[in-house]
């Protein structure tokens, strides 16, 4: 049986992780979301890795799975716990000494982010039309009154490590995702993360909510 670590992105709770969490335990196996300290102003991107390990403490089968800027704290968890594989999950992947608040023009994401809404004829900060495109009203809604204030401690902190961890890395690229559109994302992994060559599934941001069992299949593998 694995053990998933399911860190979430910013501003979000367990709740999110729902669907994927039914779907890995129909198939035999456990899945931990993991609640981050998101609104705490003295909570960084260390503590969050602790809140992960803190959450998963004890499994020996580990997958770390981070979602959008999850990509910052859960290679952290890396150097705490032995990790088995770590999965990217339309996340954000940090350099050395990078905040999260450089990553968008460091990457060029806010211009690709623009150009996607302008394709789709779409407002870019239609927060529905940019993250719930792809889930009906009733979940769309549920989402909204589930997200959460987020501390801009973590989100201008350096990431600190000097380089990325020697963990077998995947990269989960969603097909339909509007914030990081998948020709972004190709060009990203080419620069930051050479040799990971990212794999499709359906869904735009949140997959989990979206396409819970084609993502529960591609983190296992098939």
């Amino acid at each position: 049986m694995t053990t998933f670590a399911l860190v979430p992105g910013a501003g979000t709770d367990t709740w999110y992780w729902g669907p994927l969490v039914r779907e890995l335990t129909r198939r035999g196996h456990r899945a931990v979301p993991v609640e981050l300290p998101c609104d705490d102003d003295a909570a960084g991107l260390e503590d969050y890795a602790d809140a992960v390990v803190a959450a998963v403490e004890g499994a020996e089968d580990l997958v770390v799975v981070a979602h959008s800027f999850g990509g910052f704290s859960a290679p952290l968890v890396c150097d705490r716990i032995a990790v088995r594989e770590l999965v990217l999950v339309t996340a954000m992947v940090p350099q050395p000494g990078e905040s999260a608040a450089q990553w968008g023009a460091a990457t060029g994401s806010g211009a690709a982010l623009a150009e996607q809404a302008a394709r789709d004829g779409r407002d870019p900060d239609d927060v529905v039309g940019l993250f719930y495109h792809d889930v009906d009203e009733a979940v769309a809604n549920e989402a909204l009154r589930h997200e959460r204030d987020q501390s801009a401690t973590p989100w201008n902190q350096p990431w600190p490590r000097e380089s990325w961890p020697e963990v077998p890395t995947r990269y989960l690229l969603c097909r339909e995702d509007k914030l990081f559109p998948a020709a972004f994302v190709r060009t990203m992994l080419a620069r930051r993360l050479r040799g990971v060559v990212p794999e499709m599934v359906s869904g735009g941001h949140h997959p989990m909510l979206s396409h819970p069992g084609e993502l529960a299949a591609a983190l296992l593998g098939r």
